[in-house]
């Protein structure tokens, strides 16, 4: 869930936004113009679609390593990368209370994006809730907390930035703010073809930048994930591959499905309400290319990763890693009973008109207020309904970040399973194969066994559901290389390959299929469903015969926990 307030700071001048940027940098020991030179010389003379040099320290160009080793023993952490606090001009809770919930619904590790502002950046909040943040730390052992911000990508809609906690995590985040920010400086909603490739060029520029900061040490390790493709239209296929490009080690994946996931159900709900909040029609700035029925989320997925054949898949087949998460983006949760709190009856208060103009002051809301009577919201708490579930070798911040780079990830609606996992390897190999977000190599004329080893869910869940694991679906298909269109759509050889009835089956089992003779590469990803609201998928039932679906204007047609999916990334087979 993001703003679309006409209101969001934007600079009178780009003089006065310069200035403003290079009174902050300068408190950094650097300036605009060094920040500007770094991400101009990583990205060259190269043209947009071209990916950067390979690091150094860089695994693999393909999927997540695993190519010429067995998968490490891992962990499990379920994990909420987009969350909001009263540090972002449109939510409100507490960051203790964003915790505590999480806790309870078994988060093991969170990431507080607030919005990009000046407000944040430069009159205290982000500094104020790094305090905050770095006090929770000390005291819980429970959960791991990242702090990063929501980056409003210039012509596009916003990502997640984490960053690993260190010295500089601060200021490595009001940099990019202040100097990359789409909003702050201006770059949105372009007027020109021309004035979009500048743009877009500049979000391919801050990802490149921010790699830097990585492979030089001035911050540990830090990603960034597109937040909610399709809401708007305006993050077009060859943005969403020039930013992968730009440094694949950074720019990791997007958001499978969004949050806002009970915005038909909430208080304020109505007929036609999407969930996600996608309920918007093409304008000026969004790529024309899409149709609308696109700007609809199904079974509660974004378009782009929810129709097999399609954007997502598109990408996968170009043998380049693009990985999937799902995520509360809490601001405001559904039927909750506490109120936006009120702000002081004094100056500079009494003066500004406007609710943002005042969070302005400090960047940041008052504590929230007890009602009793629900308040509006789409929002379910973290872990409550979405979650991702990252594989790790070790419980740490590193560790997170480099399981979700690696693609070692899944996720869920409603706590659908409690546990997956994948193993690929040839048929009769003793090893344990590899796992989600890797690649394998095997001979021309291998049989190669997939199997899937599933826990289901043993409890109630929030909404007083013991979820059920109708069906498991092997999607799949060949890696062809590179497109010639960057803003290509379809992967059209992809399809449901292999389809498991589970319904009824409880505890722990596994399911295994053989790829017979294999005789190309291709990749594999993973679906599952409820079964509540399957049918024929975008593209057909022959491509897809009970994907999930749009949601109608019924009553309960968008109640998130009557559909919910299961999604898991995908494994590369490479045939020599």
């Amino acid at each position: 869930m993001c703003d679309n307030h006409p209101h969001h700071a934007q600079p009178a001048t780009d003089a006065v936004l310069v200035e403003s940027a290079d009174r902050e940098l300068a408190g950094f020991g650097t300036s605009r113009r060094l920040v500007l030179a770094a991400g101009a010389a990583l990205l060259g003379a190269a043209a947009w679609g071209t990916a950067q040099a390979r690091p150094a320290h860089a695994k693999s160009l393909g999927y997540g390593a695993g190519a010429k080793r067995n998968d490490p023993k891992l962990t499990w952490l379920v994990g909420d990368h987009h969350v909001h606090t009263q540090y972002s001009h449109d939510a409100k809770y507490k960051i203790t209370q964003q915790l505590d919930a999480a806790r309870r619904y078994g988060v093991d590790w969170l990431a507080f994006t607030e919005h990009s502002n000046f407000g944040h950046a430069n009159n205290g909040g982000a500094v104020n809730s790094n305090r905050e943040i770095a006090a929770q730390r000390a005291s819980r052992d429970d959960i791991l907390i990242f702090q990063g911000i929501e980056w409003y990508i210039p012509a596009a809609e916003p990502c997640s930035v984490l960053v690993v906690p260190g010295p500089n995590e601060v200021e490595v985040l009001r940099t990019f703010e202040l100097v990359w920010d789409g909003k702050l400086n201006g770059w949105e909603k372009p007027r020109s073809a021309a004035e979009a490739a500048r743009w877009e060029a500049k979000a391919r520029q801050a990802i490149a930048w921010m790699g830097e900061q990585r492979r030089s040490g001035y911050i540990e390790d830090a990603v960034i994930l597109a937040n909610h493709p399709m809401r708007l239209g305006i993050d077009s296929p060859h943005e969403l591959r020039g930013w992968r490009d730009a440094d694949p080690e950074i720019m990791i994946g997007m958001e499978g499905a969004p949050g806002a996931q009970g915005s038909g159900v909430g208080t304020n709900g109505g007929p036609g309400d999407q969930r996600g909040e996608y309920t918007n029609r093409p304008r000026p700035d969004s790529w024309p290319g899409y149709r609308e029925d696109q700007y609809l989320t199904y079974g509660g997925f974004d378009w782009v990763t929810a129709t097999v054949g399609g954007v997502w898949d598109s990408m996968l087949a170009e043998g380049k890693p693009f990985f999937i998460t799902s995520n509360s983006d809490n601001h405001l949760t559904v039927r909750d009973t506490q109120r936006i709190g009120d702000y002081p009856q004094t100056e500079p208060y009494t003066s500004l008109d406007s609710e943002f103009e005042k969070w302005s002051v400090e960047g940041k809301r008052p504590d929230p207020v007890e009602t009793g009577v629900p308040q509006g919201g789409s929002d379910y708490w973290p872990g409550q309904f979405s979650r991702t579930h990252t594989g790790v070798t070790g419980r740490g911040y590193a560790e997170v970040l480099e399981a979700m780079r690696q693609g070692r990830m899944w996720v869920d609606h409603g706590h659908l399973i409690a546990g997956l996992d994948v193993r690929v390897k040839p048929a009769g190999f003793a090893g344990p194969g590899v796992t989600l977000g890797a690649r394998t190599a095997v001979n021309r004329g291998t049989d190669l066994e997939v199997s899937i080893t599933v826990t289901t869910t043993d409890y109630a869940n929030a909404a007083g559901i013991v979820p059920n694991l109708a069906f498991l679906d092997i999607i799949g298909g060949p890696v062809t290389g590179p497109v010639a269109d960057p803003d290509e759509l379809r992967a059209p050889q992809t399809r449901v390959l292999h389809t498991f009835n589970t319904s009824g089956r409880r505890g722990t089992f596994t399911l295994r299929h053989v790829f017979k003779d294999v005789q190309e590469s291709f990749y594999v990803r993973f679906r599952g469903g409820d079964g509540k609201r399957a049918g024929a998928g975008y593209h057909g039932s022959a491509i897809d015969p009970h994907g999930p679906q749009a949601h109608g204007n019924n009553p309960g047609d968008a109640d998130p926990w009557a559909d919910t999916w299961f999604y898991a990334n995908p494994v590369l087979v490479e045939v020599r």
